[in-house]
């Protein structure tokens, strides 16, 4: 499987501060313009008390897409802890999430930024 949006990899995922994080698994939301292979991720985590109720997105067992996701328990994907990296440091591809979880993904996500500008 190759690197394409709804992908799920595995990455090193920064800390907010920017500090050297672990690997964790990540949603991959889309390929970015420009000269370079650069991705627009978010953080997946299995630690779901962590969920802004109404943002972020839960994959749980019993969700069409879970088994085609590569996560081993049901986990949240955090729309807020995003993140840009260059392809060469996705670390393969565990599986991908249904597309329409994605496109409700990046739907909450641009809608958000469209509506939080000034």
């Amino acid at each position: 499987m190759k690197i394409r949006p709804g992908a799920v990899s595995l990455v090193r995922f920064p800390q907010a501060d920017l500090q050297i994080g672990k690997y964790r698994p990540v949603v991959v939301l889309a390929s970015l313009p420009g000269p370079f292979t650069d991705w627009l991720i978010c953080a997946v985590t299995s630690q779901l008390q962590h969920e802004i109720e109404g943002w972020d997105e839960t994959i749980y067992e019993t969700a069409t897409d879970f088994g085609l996701s590569g996560l081993k328990a049901p986990s949240l994907i955090r729309i807020g802890k995003l993140a840009t990296v260059e392809a060469r440091v996705l670390e393969g591809v565990l599986g991908e999430i249904g597309e329409d979880r994605l496109k409700g993904i990046l739907k909450k996500l641009s809608g958000y930024l469209l509506n939080h500008i000034g």
